[in-house]
């Protein structure tokens, strides 16, 4: 009867559900591995005999579909932040007296403690309580759509359990266990595979597999720390009920997860987990400090890139030691003459390493490093190798000294040096076949205008073949041109130039980046094109109102109009224009450019339209500021529902309440 097979398999849908919960999220399984593989086949093979009974959320549709051919975009409502890094003790009570600064408070503040997991962040979605979507972080604002990989996750549920909001948006950390990435390293060695060198790359290459069913061959699991999107219920005021939440809904949150108490707290959590660390049954880098109190988190508010209220407190990098083979200068985009140490190769942090950046010819000097130098070298923040210094004792007779070069060793233009600053730059701009080299790849790059296809060695023939001289050439490369280069045949040819086509279609941010102004990273790219609106407000505006934008001082407003200011790189946009370049204004500016500047907003209770945090991105876009508490000085209140003693102070001292309509008609310029 299929009535009874419904019931049947209904019944184990459910209990796959909470056996899968136990499992990832108590950490106390009840059924053998065996027990749990029997109902599986069950399930499998009932809905098999009626494909009918299969639901979107049962355990079997994990993996589905056919590879996709690209992973499409996803734009975070609310951003997802970086966090800012501690590497030593006095790092961490600076951040902690900051914190009591800003909140105007004494006393030990409360924090929540644990791992900093070296996996991949990821935001998954879930509407009416069923996993919608997925996405990687990407830039904080855009990441990729990876709902179908995720989905083979068995540690990230396909239905949250109990009463879910109607949205609810996770974030957390997809990450590899250090036994299934030895299993699976075993495994490929036994097939004569490459094999991944540390975790972290085996998580992040396993779950941007365009076939889901490779990843679902991956021991990939994830813990959650955070949320992004709510709507339809009250938030909890604390940062550890919010783990709690997580975890009632059925989502692993990390078992290492701590509430403590001041800069000592933090500290007595950090030497305990760091001598537990080698025992651990995953990677980790550091710990990760956040205010416990929700309210005091908004108060503080963050950065362009990362939250004031949080800090990434990172271990000490692993060290080796090896010996510098010879000491070179690379040119960079900008010029920047940039000392690199080409080591014999080394085996430290996960990774081998051979060239090491010295940054500038005082950090050379300082550390004294020089050709045939054996030195200790690390892995800063398990990220970025240096030198950590020399073994004076072991240095070679006849050991030279380093000195910056006169002239650029790629055009031979003369170098100089303002006086002030430690870079050393090359006077050949786009002469210099380094600087149109390394400005054409950042032109190119994913963050940039993303054109696929167009890596170093492609554009390094490009330049070879003095087939590009500008961003702006590139799309005017033919068919002929490209089939030219090195391993590129006629369909390669082809491809790269449907990717830059493609590529035409771009945002204001994006380009900005792209066009690769001096100290214009993404954020302020993204701060820029929200604060203007138009790249032609930009280009017109002077230094002071370019530094009027949050986060932007002086010398980048003094780049940026520096580069507005130059008739040749005016060309080269005006170029790309006329090759069907095309980049919309930023909706929000493109009203008013500033609306809500010079004016305070307090935000408080529940809005139906958006989170209270999409609220505050929202005003701050438009220029205002967001106060965490009502003052003579605050401008209006925004005021949801279940508004409590913010919305009474307001009322007190006879400050201008918005409900909901009417915020939302003062965001839309009415």
């Amino acid at each position: 009867m299929r009535s009874e097979a419904a019931a049947r398999a209904a019944t184990l849908r459910a209990q796959i559900a909470q056996h899968d919960y136990r499992y990832y999220v108590l950490d106390d399984p009840e059924v053998p591995d065996a027990e749990y593989d029997r109902l599986m086949q069950e399930l499998r093979a009932l809905e098999a005999a009626d494909p009918s009974l299969i639901t979107a959320d049962s355990p079997t549709q994990r993996v589905s579909g056919t590879p996709s051919a690209a992973f499409g975009e996803v734009s975070h409502s609310v951003p997802m932040l970086s966090l800012e890094n501690a590497f030593s003790e006095e790092d961490l009570r600076g951040f902690d007296r900051r914190l009591h600064e800003r909140l105007g408070v004494d006393g030990e503040l409360a924090y929540v403690a644990e791992p900093k997991l070296d996996g991949l962040a990821v935001s998954i979605l879930y509407r009416e309580g069923l996993l919608e979507r997925a996405a990687t972080r990407g830039d904080g604002v855009t990441g990729e759509d990876v709902t179908a990989n995720v989905r083979t996750i068995r540690a990230v549920p396909q239905r949250l359990r109990g009463q879910a909001p109607p949205l609810f948006e996770a974030r957390g950390e997809v990450f590899m266990p250090l036994a299934g990435f030895a299993r699976m390293n075993e495994q490929a060695r036994a097939r004569g595979e490459k094999v991944f060198v540390n975790p972290r790359n085996a998580a992040a290459g396993s779950l941007r597999q365009l076939d889901a069913r490779l990843t679902a061959a991956r021991p990939l699991t994830a813990f959650f720390y955070g949320l992004g999107a709510v709507t339809g219920v009250a938030l909890p005021p604390q940062q550890h009920q919010v783990l709690q939440l997580l975890r009632s809904l059925g989502l692993p949150v990390s078992p290492e997860a701590r509430t403590v108490r001041g800069v000592q707290g933090c500290l007595a959590y950090y030497r305990d987990l760091g001598a537990r660390r080698s025992a651990l049954p995953y990677q980790i880098d550091g710990v990760v400090y956040k205010l416990d109190s929700r309210a005091d988190q908004e108060r503080v508010g963050f950065v362009s890139r990362a939250p004031r209220w949080a800090i990434a407190h990172k271990f000490p990098a692993e060290e080796a030691v090896t010996v510098v083979r010879d000491i070179e200068f690379q040119v960079g985009r900008t010029g920047a003459l940039t000392p690199v140490a080409r080591l014999e190769p080394v085996f430290v942090g996960g990774v081998t390493v051979s060239n090491v950046t010295l940054h500038n010819i005082d950090e050379v000097q300082r550390k004294d490093v020089r050709p045939g130098d054996t030195v200790v070298v690390r892995r800063a923040g398990d990220v970025i190798p240096e030198v950590v210094g020399v073994l004076g004792e072991r240095r070679p007779p006849g050991a030279r000294a380093v000195q910056l070069p006169a002239s650029c060793p790629v055009c031979q233009s003369q170098v100089l040096r303002v006086a002030g600053e430690a870079v050393a730059r090359c006077t050949g701009g786009f002469t210099c076949r380094a600087q149109r080299q390394e400005a054409l790849r950042h032109f190119a790059s994913r963050r940039a205008l993303d054109i696929e296809g167009l890596g170093d060695k492609v554009v390094e023939q490009l330049i070879e073949h003095d087939y590009v001289r500008s961003p702006a050439d590139i799309y005017a490369l033919e068919l002929g041109q490209l089939s030219q280069l090195e391993r590129m045949g006629e369909k390669s040819a082809a491809n790269l130039l449907e990717a830059i086509e493609k590529s035409k279609r771009t945002s204001l941010p994006r380009l900005l980046f792209g066009l690769g102004i001096r100290e214009v990273g993404e954020a302020t790219a993204l701060a820029l094109a929200r604060h203007f609106g138009s790249l032609e407000a930009l280009a017109a505006a002077d230094a002071a109102r370019i530094q009027q934008v949050p986060d932007v001082g002086p010398i980048v407003a003094a780049h940026v109009a520096a580069f507005f200011a130059a008739p040749a790189h005016l060309a080269v946009i005006e170029a790309l224009k006329a090759r069907g370049v095309h980049w919309p204004d930023m909706p929000v500016a493109a009203v008013t450019g500033q609306p809500l500047a010079g004016r305070t907003f307090v935000v408080t209770g529940t809005l139906e339209s958006m989170t209270r945090e999409q609220a505050q991105e929202a005003l701050t876009a438009r220029g205002a500021k967001v106060a965490g508490s009502v003052s003579k000085k605050t401008s209006y209140v925004v005021a949801g529902r279940e508004a409590g003693s913010k919305l009474a102070k307001a009322q007190q001292l006879g400050i201008p309440v918005l409900e909901e309509a009417a915020f939302l008609k003062l965001l839309a310029g009415e």
